[in-house]
This record gives C-alpha cells, sequence and structure tokens, in this order.
C-alpha cells in the first residue's frame, strides 16, 4: 500500500512537483492531485497505482510498508544510493 504522504515525501527527496510526477508515470496531474489528497492510503485504480510506484521506484525512490524493515519502524521513504 501507498499513502499520499508517502507520495508527498518522495516527490520531496526528489525534488519533484506533482506535475512532474504525472508526467513520470504516465498519469494525469489530477491524477496524482487527487491520489495526495486521499487519507492514509491513496486509493485509485489499481493500474495507475502501479505507474505512480514503479515512476518512483525508477527514480531511486524505495518505499517502507508498514511493518517492513526500518530503523525505527513505521511507514516511508528513503532514497536509495
Amino acid at each position: 500500500m501507498l499513502s499520499a504522504g508517502q507520495m508527498r515525501a518522495a516527490r520531496a527527496l526528489l525534488g519533484w512537483d506533482q506535475k512532474q510526477l504525472a508526467e513520470a508515470a504516465g498519469v494525469s496531474l489530477p491524477t496524482v492531485q487527487r491520489m495526495e489528497a486521499s487519507d492514509g492510503n491513496v486509493r485509485g485504480n489499481v493500474d495507475t497505482l502501479v505507474k505512480v510506484v514503479e515512476a518512483l521506484r525508477a527514480a531511486g525512490i524505495e518505499l517502507i510498508g508498514q511493518g517492513a524493515a526500518s530503523a525505527t519502524g513505521g511507514r516511508g521513504v528513503r532514497l536509495r544510493s
């Protein structure tokens, strides 16, 4: 699952605005805006979610899921070196 907070944090790490993420993922700007406005987990079409996650991963983002190995626990994002 991807949270709206993770999307915003990932964009911040990359220095991207919503338009840049939309272009990288091949989705519309209103779609990214709607996804980031979600409470908690991002809701949307599965294909769209996959496109966004893959665009972030291709740009070097690692998504950390709830309960995944992390020094402090919880969800998050990190930029791969």
